[in-house]
């Protein structure tokens, strides 16, 4: 395909330079017959993230954060719900930076419910963080207010362990116990998931933690599998998404090959073109 679109460009550049060579002199007509779509983008592709960062989130000797949390967001705030409303729809992804620290407080395996609190060995020095299920009733009723559409970012390190404080590296199967519990507690109250993404900012080097491509290939298929079985209706099924992280070829190819085909419903990517929030006068 590729070859063919520099074809179809090296053409037109040619098409174009002789009518502006003799556009002067004499009228031109111009045909382009299109049969092939390259790529299509869908009426929701406009994405916003609700992120689980506390107020006591400071960078750069400001704490900007304030009550804009999951965890502490006015969700009866109309100029929130309006704005929401205007893109008709929205996508929310619900997660971000701490999303693989939050454990839910739902079935057998979320007894505890611990709050965020700065810890320096933390990832990105916090602590684990907790997600109430009242909270996460509240988020729903609100996301149906909206017409959201609702990708949920499950925390990917469930299981696994860190083997060396010198490495970012995290090891061991994922543990998907506690998703159960939560995906099952979403199903009974009838709330409505467009898709679940495992992790966030895992892939290739990572940020704060990374995981191997095989080993994260290998828990998106365990991830596939407990969608599949918990919502075997495929007109409601969520889609499961992939690797929301940075892109890295390599890794990338080796996650693909261990997935397999019909694994993954979409791939996620993040591009940081504004840089991370710095200012520098």
């Amino acid at each position: 395909m590729c070859g063919k679109m520099k074809l179809r460009v090296a053409v037109f550049c040619v098409v174009v330079s002789w009518i502006l060579a003799v556009g002067l002199s004499e009228e031109v007509k111009v045909r382009v017959e299109s049969k092939t779509s390259i790529a299509k983008t869908d009426d929701n592709f406009i994405c916003a993230t609700l992120d689980w960062w506390p107020s006591n989130k400071c960078d750069y000797n400001q704490c900007p954060w304030g009550k804009a949390g999951i965890l502490n967001l006015d969700l009866k705030n109309k100029i929130l719900s309006n704005a929401i409303k205007a893109f008709d729809p929205l996508r929310i992804r619900v997660g971000g930076s701490l999303q693989d620290q939050v454990v839910y407080k739902a079935g057998r395996s979320g007894k505890k419910c611990p709050r965020f609190k700065k810890r320096k060995e933390g990832l990105f020095g916090f602590s684990l963080g907790c997600l109430p299920m009242k909270k996460w009733d509240n988020l729903n009723h609100f996301f149906n207010q909206t017409g959201a559409l609702v990708t949920f970012g499950l925390n990917a390190l469930v299981g696994r362990t860190k083997p060396n404080d010198d490495d970012s590296l995290w090891v061991g199967d994922w543990d998907g116990r506690n998703a159960r519990d939560l995906m099952e507690y979403t199903i009974s109250k009838g709330y409505k998931i467009d898709s679940y993404e495992l992790g966030n900012e895992l892939c290739g080097s990572g940020v704060s933690a990374r995981v191997e491509a095989a080993q994260y290939g290998k828990d998106v298929v365990a991830l596939k599998e407990l969608v599949k079985e918990l919502y075997p209706e495929a007109a409601t099924q969520p889609k499961v998404l992939a690797p929301a992280g940075f892109y890295d070829e390599e890794w990338f190819r080796d996650f693909l090959r261990a997935t397999g085909p019909g694994v993954v419903d979409g791939l996620t990517h993040h591009i940081y073109n504004l840089g991370a929030g710095m200012y520098f006068k």
